[in-house]
C-alpha cells in the first residue's frame, strides 16, 4: 500500500505544471483540447450551412474562422497563466506591455484592419458568398464569383478560373458594384438569320422553347429581332450557360437542335432557310 502512494505520489510530481515534463504533457493536453474544439466547431457549422432554413453562409463561414482562432487564442492565455514560468514572465513584462502593444498595434495595422472589415462585411452584407461582384484592381476592372471570406481576405473566381484575391479592408471601403441580380458571366448568344418574309413571332418562340428545354427556363434570356436587312431579318438568342466549363459544349447542342427543330417545323420561306451561328 506504502508502494502504491509513494508511486502515485511520484507521477503526480511529474505532472506539476512547474516541472519539464509537466509543462509538456499539459502542452499537449491544451493542444488536444483545442484541436477537438475547433473539429466541433466546424462540424457544427457544417451542419448548419447543409441543413435546410435562412442560414446567411457568408455569416457563418466567417464566423466559423473567427470562433477556431478564438478558441486557439483563449486555450494559449489558459496555458500560459497555468504554467508558473510563462505567469512569472508575464509579470515581469507587464511594465512593458503597453510599448510592445504600441509596436504590435503599428505592425499589425493591415491585418487588424483587414479583421475589423471582414466583420463588417459580416454584418452589413454588401455582397455573400456566391454572388457576382465587381471590384477595381492594379490590372483594371475585375469581375468575379465570391468564393471565400476570411478572417483578412475576400476571394473572387473570375470566368476564366483565375482568382482575385482581394484584402477584406480595402473589399469594404471601395465601391463595389454587386451583378449578383440577372448577371452570368457565361453568356451564349447564336444569331439566327432567316427570311424577311418569315413569320418572326413564330421563329422566336420555336428558339425560345429549343432553349428551354436544353438549358431550363430560368436560363433563357430570350430571342429578339436586332437587325432586318433587305432580304433577311437576324434575330440573337441569349440563354446563360451554369459554368464556364460546359459553356462550348452547351452553345453546340443548342446549334444543332436548333437546326433540326426549324428544319422539322418548315420555316424557310421560298430558297432562303434559316441559319444559325
Amino acid at each position: 500500500m506504502n508502494e502504491l502512494k509513494v508511486g502515485e505520489h511520484d507521477l503526480l510530481s511529474f505532472l506539476k505544471p512547474d516541472t519539464l515534463l509537466g509543462a509538456l504533457v499539459y502542452l499537449v493536453l491544451f493542444l488536444l483540447v483545442a484541436m477537438v474544439l475547433s473539429r466541433t466547431l466546424r462540424s457544427i457549422v457544417h451542419a448548419a450551412m447543409t441543413r435546410k432554413g435562412h442560414i446567411d453562409r457568408t455569416t457563418i463561414n466567417f464566423m466559423q474562422q473567427f470562433g477556431s482562432a478564438l478558441i486557439w487564442v483563449i486555450l494559449l492565455i489558459l496555458y500560459a497563466h497555468l504554467i508558473p514560468v510563462l505567469r512569472s514572465m508575464g509579470t515581469a513584462l507587464l511594465a512593458g506591455a503597453s510599448i510592445a502593444s504600441v509596436v504590435i498595434g503599428l505592425a499589425a495595422q493591415s491585418t487588424l484592419g483587414n479583421l475589423v472589415a471582414g466583420i463588417s462585411i459580416t454584418i452589413y452584407r454588401p455582397f455573400r458568398l456566391g454572388d457576382t461582384i465587381q471590384v477595381a484592381s492594379p490590372t483594371g476592372t475585375e469581375i468575379g464569383v465570391v468564393e471565400n471570406i476570411s478572417l483578412g481576405y475576400t476571394t473572387l473566381r473570375t470566368a476564366d478560373g483565375r482568382f482575385v484575391v482581394v484584402p477584406n479592408a480595402l473589399a469594404a471601403s471601395q465601391v463595389s458594384i454587386n451583378l449578383s441580380a440577372g448577371y452570368s458571366p457565361w453568356p451564349i448568344t447564336v444569331v439566327i438569320r432567316v427570311n424577311r418574309d418569315a413569320d418572326l413571332e413564330a421563329v422566336q418562340k420555336l428558339a425560345v422553347s429549343v432553349a428551354q428545354e436544353i438549358v431550363g427556363e430560368q436560363a433563357v434570356g430570350g430571342c429578339f429581332l436586332t437587325r432586318v436587312e433587305a432580304a433577311a431579318a437576324v434575330l440573337e438568342l441569349r440563354v446563360k450557360a451554369p459554368d464556364g466549363t460546359t459553356r462550348d459544349s452547351l452553345r453546340t447542342t443548342l446549334l444543332s437542335k436548333l437546326a433540326q427543330r426549324f428544319n422539322d417545323a418548315s420555316l424557310a420561306v421560298g430558297a432562303e432557310r434559316p441559319s444559325f451561328m
